[in-house]
C-alpha cells in the first residue's frame, strides 16, 4: 500500500517524479503520427476528418450491434468494441515482464471496454494493412512480444476467468478447459492444472482470440517503474483488424483501474489537450491521472482554478454492458434554443438499451437520429441567420453533415452549444469542440483551398430501430478536449471541469 502511494509518474523524457496518492501517466494522440506520412508529407485534414467520422459511426454501431456471429469451436463470446484505425485515439505506455527484462507496450486507452490485452507472439493479424501501429516513442512499429516469462495462465476456477467469459457458468468453463467429468457435474472446477479457456471476442466485422495470463505490469515505460504483480491481462495470438492492443478502463474487475482499486481510490481522470487536427497543438502530452481526488483537482492548479470546479452527473447501471460509463443526457442547447433529448438518452432498460456512453475511444459525439436532426436544424437556422453559406464540397469530403464557408475572424455568428446531463450538470462546450475551421480543397486535385468550418457532431441512427440495441448515444473524445473528465466509480458519477490541460500536466508533474 505504501509503495503504491508513492508511484512514479512517467514523463515524456522518461523522468520520474514522486507524487502523493495518485499516478500520473502521459497520453499520446495517434493524430501526431497520422498527420505525417512516410515521406513526411502532410495528410490533408479533410482525410483525417473523413476517416474519423467513419470510424466513429462504425464504433457506435458496434456498441449497438444486436448480436455477434457464432464463435468457432462452440466457444463463449460477448460483444467488444475496439478502436480500429488512427485518428483521435489516445495511447498510453505500460511495461510487461520481469524487472530485469521488462518490455514496453503502447495500448489504446478505451473506457468502452474492460480488458487489458496486447499481441503476443506468435501473432497473426488479418486485414491490418494500413492500421495504426504506435510504439513507445513512435520510433518503430511494435513487435509482438512472447508471453512474458514471469507470467502464467489464469486458472479456470478464477473469478477473473468467469468475468472475462461474461456470465458463462463454471461448468461451461470446465468443459471448455477439459476438466474431468465429475468436476463438470459438481461445478467445482478447482483443479489448479486447468487453465482458463481461450477468450473469443466478436466485434462487428472482426474477432480476437486471447489467453488470460497473470504477471508483472509496470505503470510506466521504464523497467525501474513501480509495478503491480499478479496483474491479469490477455495475450492475443489472433486478431482481425487490430494490430496494437487495448488498455480497457471500463467498469469491471479486469480493467486497469479496476485492478488498481482500492489502492488508487476507485477514481481516474484524464485531460485531453485540444488539437483541432493540428500537429502543433500536440507538443505536450495529455495527463492521465489514476487515483485523483476530485476535491483536490483545483488545488493542484492554484486559486484561479478553484472557482472552475466539476459538475457531476450520476452513472446509470447497464445490465447488459456493465463496463460502460453510461450517463443520462436530458437536453442540448443551441444558442437560446433548448432541445429536449430523446427519452432513450436518459435511461437504460433491462436489456441494456439506452443512455449515453462517455467513451475515450470514439472521436465524435453520436446522437440518435431525431435528437441530431433537431440539433442540426437549430444550428443550421442560426448559421443561416448569421450569413454563413453551406460548403457542400467539404461535407462530401469529410462525411460531416453541416459545413460552411467560414473564416475564424467571422466566428461571432456561430451559436454556442451546451450539453445538459442529469443532476443539473451543464457542460458548455468551447466552440472548437463542436465547430472546427480548416482549409478544404475545393475540388479533387485543385490547388485552391477554401476556408470552411464543420459541425463536429454526428447522427448515430435510430435509437429504437431494428438494426441494433445498446447505447442510444456516445460522448466522443473530441468533445471532451479541454476538460478534465473524472470517472468517480466509488461515488457512481462522472465529472467535467474546464482545464488548461497542458498546465495541469505541468502542475502535477512537478509535484
Amino acid at each position: 500500500m505504501r509503495l503504491l502511494c508513492c508511484l512514479a509518474a512517467l514523463l515524456v523524457l522518461a523522468l520520474q517524479h514522486q507524487c502523493h496518492g495518485l499516478l500520473l501517466l502521459p497520453l499520446t494522440n495517434t493524430l501526431l503520427s497520422s498527420l505525417r506520412g512516410a515521406n513526411d508529407t502532410a495528410t490533408p485534414v479533410h482525410h483525417l476528418l473523413r476517416s474519423s467520422s467513419l470510424r466513429s459511426a462504425a464504433r457506435h454501431g458496434r456498441h449497438r450491434a444486436r448480436r455477434s456471429p457464432p464463435p468457432p469451436h462452440g466457444g463463449r463470446h460477448r460483444q467488444l468494441s475496439l478502436p480500429l484505425s488512427p485518428g483521435s485515439d489516445y495511447t498510453l505506455s505500460l511495461s510487461v515482464g520481469p524487472a530485469s527484462a521488462a518490455a514496453p507496450v503502447s495500448l489504446f486507452l478505451d473506457t468502452g471496454s474492460d480488458l487489458v490485452w496486447f499481441p503476443c507472439a506468435p501473432f497473426t493479424c488479418m486485414l491490418c494493412e494500413g492500421k495504426a501501429t504506435p510504439s513507445p516513442g513512435h520510433s518503430r512499429p511494435p513487435l509482438p512480444l512472447p508471453p512474458p516469462p514471469d507470467s502464467r495462465r489464469v486458472p479456470c476456477a478464477s473469478p477473473l476467468c468467469s468475468a472475462a467469459h461474461a456470465s458463462a457458468p463454471p461448468s461451461d468453463l470446465c468443459a471448455a478447459a477439459g476438466c474431468p467429468l465429475e468436476d463438470i457435474e459438481t461445478g467445482s472446477c478447482r483443479g489448479a492444472s486447468h487453465a482458463c479457456p481461450p477468450l473469443y471476442y466478436a466485434y462487428g466485422d472482426g474477432s480476437l482470440v486471447a489467453h488470460l495470463r497473470r504477471g508483472r505490469v509496470g505503470l510506466g515505460a521504464r523497467a525501474s517503474s513501480v509495478a503491480v504483480d499478479n496483474f491479469t491481462f490477455a495475450c492475443a495470438h489472433t486478431a482481425l483488424g487490430e494490430p496494437v492492443g487495448v488498455a480497457g478502463f471500463g467498469r469491471g474487475p479486469l480493467s486497469l483501474p479496476g485492478q488498481l482499486a482500492p489502492q488508487l481510490s476507485g477514481r481516474f481522470s484524464y485531460c485531453l489537450v485540444s488539437h483541432s487536427f493540428r500537429a502543433d497543438r500536440l507538443i505536450r502530452p495529455s495527463p492521465l491521472i489514476l487515483g485523483r481526488s476530485p476535491d483536490a483537482a483545483a488545488a493542484g492548479l492554484g486559486a484561479a482554478a478553484e472557482a472552475d470546479g466539476f459538475v457531476y452527473t450520476p452513472l446509470l447501471h447497464n445490465p447488459k454492458h456493465p463496463y460502460f460509463y453510461s450517463v443520462a443526457l436530458e437536453a442540448v442547447s443551441v444558442g437560446a434554443t433548448r432541445i429536449q433529448a430523446r427519452p432513450e438518452l436518459a435511461r437504460v432498460d433491462r436489456a441494456g438499451n439506452g443512455g449515453m456512453v462517455v467513451d475515450s475511444g470514439t472521436t465524435f459525439t453520436m446522437l440518435p437520429n431525431e435528437t441530431y436532426a433537431r440539433v442540426a436544424e437549430a444550428f443550421a437556422r442560426a448559421m443561416a441567420a448569421a450569413g454563413f453559406g453551406r460548403a457542400e464540397r467539404a461535407e462530401e469530403q469529410t462525411g460531416l453533415t453541416l459545413c460552411y464557408h467560414y473564416a475564424a475572424a467571422s466566428d461571432r455568428g456561430v451559436p454556442p452549444l451546451a450539453l445538459h446531463f442529469r443532476g443539473n450538470a451543464t457542460v458548455a462546450l468551447p466552440r472548437r469542440n463542436y465547430f472546427m475551421g480548416f482549409k478544404s480543397e475545393e475540388a479533387a486535385g485543385a490547388e485552391r483551398k477554401d476556408d470552411v468550418g464543420c459541425l463536429m457532431l454526428m447522427n448515430g441512427g435510430d435509437a429504437s430501430g431494428e438494426e441494433g440495441d445498446g447505447p442510444a448515444g456516445t460522448l466522443g473524445n473530441f468533445q471532451q478536449q479541454g476538460f478534465e473528465v473524472v470517472y468517480d466509480v466509488d461515488a457512481g458519477r462522472v465529472g467535467f471541469a474546464r482545464r488548461r490541460c497542458t498546465d495541469l500536466w505541468d502542475s502535477l508533474s512537478r509535484r
